[in-house]
């Protein structure tokens, strides 16, 4: 049985770092994005996602595709005003800054941790550890 997530922030932690988050897990915030910004401080948790775009953004991204466990299947660097394919087995998207991804350690087969304080809102391994 899936969990309920809910927009807010948190934590993205990866290799020993941590990095604010924020979540969006709302039709809405999901929507919404990183849509009108400058830029962003951390990291943006779009769950579920399995695609994104950067059509009306202000500033290349760095884009991960997680799967349900949290590990990175892919990271790509998109400029505004393109359209990402959707990634097979992909349930979460982070979106940073581009270039940050690198200095945090999200990389393909990497596994992050996602804290954001409200156990219902917790992201990844099932209750018996999966």
């Amino acid at each position: 049985m899936g969990r309920r997530r809910r927009d807010g922030e948190g934590t993205l932690r990866v290799d020993g770092v941590e990095v604010p988050l924020e979540v969006a897990a709302s039709y809405r915030a999901r929507t919404r994005g990183l849509l009108g910004r400058d830029g962003i401080v951390g990291a943006l948790l779009l769950t579920p996602a399995a695609s994104v775009h950067t059509f009306g953004m202000r500033f290349p991204l760095d884009v991960a595709y997680l799967d349900r466990r949290l590990r990175v299947l892919a990271v790509v660097t998109m400029r505004p005003g393109r359209l990402g394919l959707p990634r097979p087995r992909s349930r979460h998207v982070l979106e940073a800054a581009a270039g940050a991804m690198a200095g945090w350690g999200v990389r393909p087969g990497a596994r992050v941790e996602i804290e954001t304080g409200r156990p219902e809102a917790g992201l990844g391994a099932d209750a018996d550890g999966r």
